[in-house]
């Protein structure tokens, strides 16, 4: 009501100045045509000096077609004042209306974005998926990265079919991509399409997902820009670089005759990020802990490889993706083993 109040006294104010601005023009204008003789076949009209008003006519000459003329354009005149009247009105109540609108819009998406956020942080992977699977259609890339996200997590869960899977891994690469073109300066935005993008990459050969590797790291490299305390970001770029360092042979050889220059990296790089991961935040991911262990039994460095593979079987699992994890952990410390058994046959 106070918005709709102010509107009509601002209409009012408008109205005013348009009657005090048009008024005095109007009537210079009928002085105009009167001294001129139109309208009137040539007989003279004479303005009675002692009366005010433009329409008062000398008793001594009958009204002529100026009469008539004066009162069409006086019409006009009020029309006129009373159509910018109500367009003014209406263009301010659009603007009004409008402007609710769009902050009703952005108090919604909040909404939502919050709710999605401590789904997630709850671990309710597929109450979270069905929340952002409504807004499929939104142009809202904070809605599509985190529906991508959604979207991804569903199809990691156990209990999902493996042609459901893959069919969730497509769409979650299309909410990333159709993200990234609405909004290329959120980092979370390039990080998701990079994940997405490289689990396409299992569904599409060898070949396409070399291929796909440059992109992949050129967008993890980018989300680390623009956010160098994305704990995640870090650990993906670590993984990128374990992956081509631990890349078998055949895999080295198809990535070799497509490129010039393939794509290739260290353990001690991938140690790098993996650590600045969780220096960054600590204990935030299992399975950042378990590539700290499995990239120092690859250099041979068995203490330290024991104290980050300790921590990951510590941790408490929180995830489908954690007790997954879990599951790798028995395979690491079995290998550990078994090349401590070989270190001291070789000393005997």
């Amino acid at each position: 009501m106070a918005s709709v109040a102010r509107l009509l006294r601002r209409g009012g104010c408008a109205v005013r100045t348009r009657l005090l601005w048009e008024a005095p023009k109007a009537r210079l204008g009928w002085r105009r045509q009167v001294a001129s003789g139109r309208g009137g076949g040539g007989s003279e009209v004479r303005l009675r000096s002692d009366v005010r008003s433009p329409l008062a006519f000398s008793p001594c000459s009958p009204p002529s077609n100026v009469c008539f003329k004066v009162l069409e354009q006086s019409r006009f005149f009020r029309r006129g004042v009373a159509f910018s009247a109500l367009s003014y009105l209406g263009y301010e109540a659009y603007i009004l209306i409008s402007h609710s609108s769009v902050v009703h819009a952005d108090v919604k998406v909040n909404e939502v974005l919050d709710q999605a956020d401590y789904l997630y942080g709850s671990g309710e992977t597929e109450k979270l998926y069905q929340l952002l699977e409504q807004y499929k259609n939104s142009e809202n890339a904070q809605l599509l990265w985190r529906l991508a996200r959604a979207s991804r997590d569903v199809a990691q869960l156990s209990q999902t079919s493996a042609e459901k899977k893959k069919q969730l891994i497509y769409e979650a690469l299309d909410y990333a991509t159709k993200a990234l073109e609405k909004e290329k300066s959120c980092f979370s935005v390039h990080k998701w399409y990079a994940i997405c993008l490289s689990d396409v990459g299992d569904y599409e050969g060898i070949k396409k997902k070399i291929t796909n590797a440059f992109v992949i790291k050129e967008h993890f490299q980018k989300a680390i820009e623009l956010n160098p305390k994305d704990a995640t970001s870090l650990h993906l770029m670590g993984i990128w670089c374990y992956t081509f360092a631990d890349m078998p042979w055949y895999q080295s050889k198809i990535a070799a005759a497509l490129f010039s220059t393939p794509p290739s990296s260290t353990y001690e790089e991938a140690l790098r990020y993996f650590q600045k991961a969780e220096d960054v935040e600590p204990n935030f991911y299992s399975k950042n802990l378990l590539f700290l262990g499995k990239t120092y039994m690859k250099l041979n460095n068995r203490k330290m490889a024991l104290f980050w593979l300790s921590k990951a079987k510590e941790r408490l699992s929180h995830t489908e993706e954690d007790k997954q994890n879990e599951l790798l952990l028995p395979c690491c410390q079995k290998r550990r083993s078994l090349n401590q058994e070989n270190e001291r046959s070789r000393q005997r």
